[in-house]
């Protein structure tokens, strides 16, 4: 549906259009959404794949000349597209021939593909993070410098879709695709962020709809994995009393009523930062961060049986069937979690550790988000918050904390977001008051 409309069942081998208004797409990574993108854009446009993890490349390259080409399965619709891309490399000069550059790495890879790029980026190409997390718009500007004017920005909410890949460089599922997707874009110079929108549009589909957010601010404190992974991960495990279990738990689907509470404290604090973020500026747009409750009802309402509140929407959506919280061990030997998974590695430093920077940059409390990250960062073996809940321990350089780029006060936060904070209304009557004071009391008669 979001990108080919088959006439018939089965395997689908599509045909490039050369009407396509994209001349070249560069996609970054080699997971589960490298996977998938690389056989559903390769079915339509020049995709080069490029991953810079060891020989990952070669390997990746080998596996499709062995199969002919990837496939992937669409399973909302039950058809299967076959297509491959037109190279895949570990040459970060490519990106010269390139378009678009499509980013599915984690978060905690960003910096890396950025810097590798940057040496032979051409002006005008279009950078789409997709998820971004948050602060992405902090490190594009430390990584590009001068470049970043000429660049275009787009920082997405999420991935499209629930997939993952079946045999590696071979095959893959799209579980489920989302409705929407927010997008804050940063055009390059010469484009309008409708153009920009227009391409990445026709680069996904019809599903998901690209909706326009009015800054990059509203992505990353929308940032739905920051709420999501560390919270389910904290509710689950955070009274486990260490035993292995005999089979791994349901990560989703596993959500109980106290786990929404906590989902639901996250989301309440990302709240409060939006409103003083709006009582600072009137004028600057936070209204598109969600509940996550909202989220979820934007992304998922078609997939889920029971929206009737945030706890049974997660447990009934069929896009998350089958999913498992992140496990290490097997069968024998039973599973204990694997806390060093991206839902916390990742999603921790470059999602809640930028929330709770501008929080504390702002002046708002975060009751619930310093809860998790405690726990949190204990299991990482990090310190990025003080245990009195302040935004600046000893490995606040591993985040994407506005303090890590040397934001650090609330000055600096609002001339890099270019805020303009609002004048006191009883200002202007004071300073009027004030001069009428003043010459009343230099054209007072003196008394003899």
């Amino acid at each position: 549906k979001p990108f080919v409309q088959p006439r018939r069942a089965g395997p689908l081998h599509v045909r490039r259009s050369h009407a396509c208004p994209m001349a070249s797409v560069l996609i970054c990574g080699g997971g589960n959404a490298a996977q998938v993108c690389s056989c559903l854009f390769g079915s339509r446009y020049k995709v080069t794949a490029i991953s810079l993890y060891g020989d990952e490349a070669e390997r990746w390259d080998q596996a499709v000349k062995e199969a002919g080409q990837m496939e992937c399965t669409l399973a909302p619709q039950q058809k299967t597209i076959k297509a491959k891309p037109d190279r895949i490399t570990k040459d970060p000069s490519c990106v010269r021939e390139c378009d678009v550059v499509l980013f599915t790495v984690p978060s905690s890879f960003h910096e890396q593909y950025f810097a590798a790029l940057e040496p032979h980026v051409k002006d005008g190409t279009i950078f789409a993070v997709m998820p971004a997390r948050s602060g992405c718009d902090f490190l594009f500007k430390k990584v590009m410098g001068h470049k970043a004017s000429k660049l275009g920005l787009v920082a997405f909410e999420t991935l499209p879709w629930a997939c993952r890949f079946n045999e590696w460089g071979k095959t893959s599922t799209v579980l489920g695709t989302k409705e929407t997707i927010g997008a804050a874009v940063v055009p390059p110079a010469g484009k309008s962020v409708t153009e920009v929108i227009l391409k990445l549009q026709g680069l996904l589909g019809v599903e998901p709809m690209i909706v326009e957010c009015p800054n990059v601010m509203s992505i990353s404190l929308g940032n739905p994995g920051q709420v999501v992974h560390p919270g389910i991960t904290y509710s689950r495990w955070k009274d486990w009393d260490g035993q292995p279990l005999a089979k791994k738990p349901l990560f989703y689907h596993g959500a109980d009523e106290f786990c929404a509470s906590v989902l639901s404290g996250i989301s309440d604090d990302i709240q409060a930062i939006c409103k003083k973020l709006k009582s600072v500026d009137p004028s600057y747009d936070t209204s598109q961060v969600k509940t996550i409750f909202d989220w979820y009802m934007a992304s998922y309402s078609q997939s889920c049986k029971d929206t009737s509140n945030l706890q049974k929407a997660m447990v009934t959506n069929s896009a998350y069937d089958g999913l498992c919280h992140p496990m290490k061990g097997t069968e024998d030997t039973g599973f204990t979690p694997d806390f060093q998974f991206r839902y916390l590695s990742e999603d921790v430093p470059t999602g809640l550790c930028f929330t709770k920077g501008v929080a504390d940059l702002l002046d708002v409390r975060t009751p619930m988000i310093d809860k998790v990250m405690l726990w949190c960062q204990d299991k990482l073996g990090k310190e990025f918050i003080t245990p009195d809940g302040k935004m600046g321990g000893k490995d606040i350089g591993y985040t994407r904390a506005p303090q890590a780029y040397g934001v650090k006060t609330n000055k600096d936060l609002m001339e890099f977001l270019g805020l303009k904070p609002a004048m006191n209304p009883l200002l202007p009557v004071l300073a009027v008051t004030a001069a009428v004071i003043a010459i009343l009391a230099v054209a007072k008669p003196k008394i003899a």
